[in-house]
């Protein structure tokens, strides 16, 4: 059975600096389609950025672009989501998500439901 811990969260003052990660466990094959989501209170969950492993596919939400940046590390299983210039609405619950099939790309790279296996979760929360 596959999980994904996450780790890396913390409170910034805004324009700071995190490093997320997302470490894979339990899997035979690595997971194909990676991405990271995060959800505020009384929000629904949104797409940040997504990959495949060896990179040739990155997409990122407009709100992300510029500041975030995905990236995958197989040989450790891991997972990374560089944060910087963070804003106070950037505040949320980030969560890790995999799945083994392709990456579908544009608009459709952050259905929800589309990624089989999810992490429990890291906390950013960027104080103005």
């Amino acid at each position: 059975q596959v999980q994904l811990v996450e780790s890396g969260g913390g409170s910034v003052q805004a324009g700071g600096s995190l490093r997320l990660s997302c470490v894979v466990f339990g899997h035979t094959y690595t997971p194909y389609c990676m991405a990271w989501f995060r959800q505020a209170p009384g929000k629904e969950r949104e797409g940040v950025a997504a990959m495949t492993p060896g990179g040739g596919f990155t997409y990122y939400a407009d709100s992300a672009k510029g500041r975030f940046t995905i990236s995958r590390d197989n040989t450790k299983n891991t997972l990374y989501l560089q944060m910087n210039n963070l804003k106070p609405e950037d505040t949320a619950m980030y969560y890790c998500a995999a799945d083994y099939r392709n990456c579908r790309g544009g608009s459709s790279t952050f259905v929800v439901a589309d990624f089989g296996y999810w992490g429990q979760g890291t906390q950013v929360t960027v104080s103005s």
